[in-house]
């Protein structure tokens, strides 16, 4: 899957291991993880196949993002960047034509919201 950043900035916090560990310290092994798992995904729908990536659509102010966990309560959370977006006929995403990604938060903890 293409993985974009916004901002550009987002993306030098995980440019290598070095920049995970410093910026995210005991987190940075699951965020290495859940990176490398989009990044290798042919599209949205293989995420689906990964239990402990829990991806998942979000709802409220998040509406029309998604997430995946990095620990019990922090995710990253991206958007589809496909253009246009992928729906299916009931106006759903089609996560199996999700090839693009916009990661706009890393390690985010949405519940103390």
């Amino acid at each position: 899957m293409i993985i974009t950043y916004k901002p550009n900035k987002l993306g030098k916090t995980v440019a290598n291991l070095s920049a995970i560990k410093k910026n995210y310290g005991t987190m940075a092994k699951d965020v290495n993880t859940r990176i490398n798992e989009l990044t290798h995904a042919t599209s949205l729908e293989d995420m689906r196949f990964l239990p402990q990536a829990n991806c998942h659509e979000l709802f409220q102010n998040l509406e029309g993002h998604l997430a995946v966990d990095v620990s019990v309560n922090h995710r990253i959370i991206f958007k589809p960047a496909n253009d246009p977006i992928p729906l299916k006929t009931d106006g759903g995403l089609d996560w199996t034509k999700v090839t693009e990604v916009t990661i706009i938060e890393i390690a985010y903890d949405y519940h103390k919201k």
